[in-house]
């Protein structure tokens, strides 16, 4: 029993070296220019357990994906959860993904490469499940409390999530550092005309 323990213990570190030197080396890098052994020599461990864990470079790269997304979502939960009112909730969770997704450790793989490597279909599937929810959910929040006027809340949180990840991109990619501030404000404004 013991050894079952000990066993599973080194799987997961195995599992959480691949995740972590993946990580870096595609945010440092991009997808294309990190090949498997570069992954398994930094992790320090075999192409072997590496197979054991992931089918191979596109699978460790959606765990990483899937890993960097669930993060940005934490931090958005935990900056909307910092506040009592439904309004600054949303502000602060729509603030903190646009900030989150600067992060050089997230923006690569989760905005650059996230789409060329899965495909925007996946890609856009994964990004659902990690935090497209949770802005539905308080956008309907907000239409119960009668705070946004009464209408469908799928178009309005797909069409405000097009827009975030759209300004992540943009800051991710062409963007300069001081273009964080403005976009920022461009954000509370464009959520500001949402008000009923």
């Amino acid at each position: 029993m013991r050894q079952d323990g000990v066993r599973a213990r080194q799987r997961e570190q195995t599992r959480q070296a691949l995740l972590g030197e993946g990580r870096r080396l595609f945010s440092e890098r991009g997808y294309a220019d990190v090949g498997l052994a570069e992954i398994v020599a930094a992790a320090g461990v075999t192409k072997g357990a590496l197979y054991h864990h992931f089918e191979g470079k596109t699978e460790l790269f959606r765990a990483v994906l899937e890993e960097a997304q669930q993060e940005v979502a934490r931090r958005v939960e935990t900056a909307a959860g910092a506040h009592d009112d439904l309004w600054d909730q949303l502000l602060a969770g729509c603030q903190e993904f646009l900030t989150a997704a600067t992060d050089p450790g997230v923006q690569r793989v989760m905005l650059v490469d996230g789409p060329a490597v899965l495909g925007w279909s996946t890609w856009r599937a994964l990004d659902e499940a990690a935090s497209a929810r949770h802005l539905a959910e308080a956008l309907t929040a907000l239409v119960d409390a009668g705070v946004i006027p009464r209408q469908p809340v799928a178009p309005l949180a797909h069409l405000l999530s097009g827009a975030m990840n759209e300004a992540a991109l943009w800051l991710a990619t062409t963007a300069g550092p001081d273009d964080l501030a403005p976009t920022r404000a461009a954000l509370e404004r464009l959520l500001g005309a949402l008000r009923a």
